[in-house]
Order: structure tokens, then C-alpha cells, then sequence
């Protein structure tokens, strides 16, 4: 067993496709099946289930999946430390973020590094908050960055930004007149909301239950797994949305939707790392740049 097989066996397992796993690594479909089938073959284990076209994990492929993982997770804290020796002249900092960070607040922070440390290379996976806590937690990631709160004794959350949520409507939308007054104003429209998990869909909940409004009393039309889905939803007049005002920019400048004057809370964008795993130097410069960055 190879550290590469682990590694195959982890990306097709993620996907549950062997086409994009192979795209994913770099490597033809027949060198990635090959591989899954040796580990198969070595242990006379069946990993995975032909269903159809398609695949799907064993028992035994689920319980190796979290041991691979962790194989993989001590590998590249090894590496990491090797890394360090060469006292970033090169190496790599894994990057998780949630999505209004990573579309709108990360992107310039990646490239300011970059110019100071041409040769770290900086991979950037995005998710949604409960995505990235878990990659990070998995070891999957280096450092994460979300914009919601999260309960997860092994992992450290330090704010880095702060940033505001805003009501977003259509041009069209009565709200862009006539907005709404009261907390209990807010579930007599419809809402175009991002999906469960998302930091953004979970500090408007929050912000509802605090004024006494419960989130299942919303109508709500659409729950749509990106920023800029809700905001074009909404712009077609499927109904109002509690975004990043980092996200709402776009949508403000083209007239296509308003603000609606309604103070929604402000939160924080937060970097997130493993207690106990070793932080390497590249990462604890990536640190050190965001921290020296300020506030949106």
C-alpha cells in the first residue's frame, strides 16, 4: 500500500466517481481504477459497490475512508515540517474557505502573499462553514476561513475581519419602496436563502431567533448553494436575502437590487486551525499576513 493509493482511493471515494477523480488528480481514469483495484486486490477487499453506472462505498471502503484520511493528514504534517527547512523558499499552505470569504475578502489577501513568497504554492478548496471545519479537522486543510461560529473543541477560531450582513431585493420588490419596520415585518415576503450549513444562512437565523422570530415561519422559495445564485434569484424577483454586503456589491452597482434599510448584526470572518497539529511555517506566514491585512 502507497501513499498515492491512499490518495487515489480518497479523491474517488469523495466523488464517488472515478472520471472526476481522475480529473481531479491529474490522471487518466485507467491509472486511478487501477490503482483502487490493487488496493482491492491486495486485502481481497471490496471498496466500493458497482451501482449502475456509478459507484458507492462499502462498509469496509467507509471505514477505511477515515483511516486513509488520517494516514494522509500525518503524511503531509511530516512534509510540512521537512518544508520548514527550506525556510519558505518553497513549499505549500492548504487553504479552506467558505464562500463569501473565499469569492469576495480571500482572493487579494492569496495574491499579496503570493508576491512575497513566490514558490508557496497556495491551494484554495470552498465549501460552506460546516465544509471547511470538517476538511480542517480531517487535515485536509492547513487553515480555513468562515464566516459563521462554529462547536468544535479540537479546533481554534481566531477572528481575522469583520463584515456585515445586508437585506438584499429586486428593484421591483415593494421593500425597495415601502421597507420593513419590524422583525416581525420580515416573514411577509418570500426569501431566496443559502443552503443549511452556511455561516450567512445560519447568522440569519440567529438574528431572527434573538427578535423572537423563528426561521421554520419563513416562506421560503429558494435555498440555493451560492451567493451569487441567491442574489440572481432574488434579482428575478423570487424574493428578499440576508447576504455579505462584500457579496452584494455587483448587484448594487448594476441597479438590478437594493439595500433595504434594515439593520441586520455584524459578524466576524474567522481563521480556523487544529489544536494539536503542527502549523508550518508557511502556514504561520499566511497567518501572519492576514492578521497584518485589517479589516474589510
Amino acid at each position: 500500500m502507497t501513499l498515492e493509493q491512499l490518495r487515489i482511493f480518497v479523491a474517488v471515494a469523495e466523488r464517488e466517481h472515478v472520471t472526476r477523480a481522475a480529473e481531479a488528480l491529474n490522471l487518466t481514469q485507467s491509472a486511478t481504477s487501477a490503482a483502487v483495484a490493487a488496493l482491492e486486490s491486495r486485502y481481497r477487499t471490496k471498496l466500493f459497490s458497482r451501482v449502475g453506472r456509478g459507484i458507492e462505498l462499502t462498509e469496509a471502503g467507509r471505514l477505511f475512508l477515515s483511516e486513509a484520511r488520517a494516514v494522509l493528514a500525518r503524511a503531509s504534517d511530516a512534509e510540512t515540517m521537512l518544508a520548514d527547512l527550506a525556510g519558505l523558499r518553497r513549499g505549500m499552505v492548504r487553504l479552506a474557505a467558505s464562500q463569501t470569504v473565499a469569492n469576495y475578502w480571500l482572493p487579494s489577501r492569496m495574491a499579496h502573499f503570493h508576491r512575497a513568497y513566490p514558490d508557496i504554492a497556495l491551494p484554495l478548496t470552498i465549501g460552506n462553514t460546516e465544509q471547511v471545519s470538517r476538511w480542517i479537522g480531517d487535515g485536509q486543510a492547513d487553515l480555513g476561513l468562515i464566516e459563521g461560529t462554529i462547536e468544535e473543541p479540537s479546533l481554534s477560531v481566531e477572528k481575522v475581519a469583520n463584515d456585515r450582513l445586508v437585506l438584499v431585493v429586486g428593484k421591483d420588490h415593494p421593500w425597495a419602496l415601502r421597507p420593513p419596520s419590524t422583525w416581525s415585518d420580515v416573514t411577509r415576503t418570500r426569501w431566496v436563502l443559502r443552503e443549511p450549513g452556511s455561516g450567512t444562512r445560519g447568522m440569519f437565523e440567529a438574528a431572527l431567533s434573538e427578535n423572537g422570530i423563528a426561521s421554520a415561519g419563513l416562506d421560503i422559495s429558494l435555498e440555493l448553494p451560492s451567493n451569487e445564485a441567491v442574489i440572481a434569484a432574488v434579482i428575478s424577483g423570487a424574493g428578499a436575502t440576508a447576504v455579505s454586503e462584500l457579496a452584494a456589491v455587483s448587484a448594487l452597482r448594476s441597479r438590478l437590487a437594493v439595500v433595504v434599510p434594515f439593520e441586520l448584526p455584524m459578524r466576524s470572518f474567522s481563521l480556523v486551525r487544529h489544536r494539536e497539529r503542527h502549523l508550518g511555517s508557511g502556514p504561520r506566514a499566511f497567518l501572519d499576513a492576514l492578521k497584518k491585512s485589517g479589516t474589510p
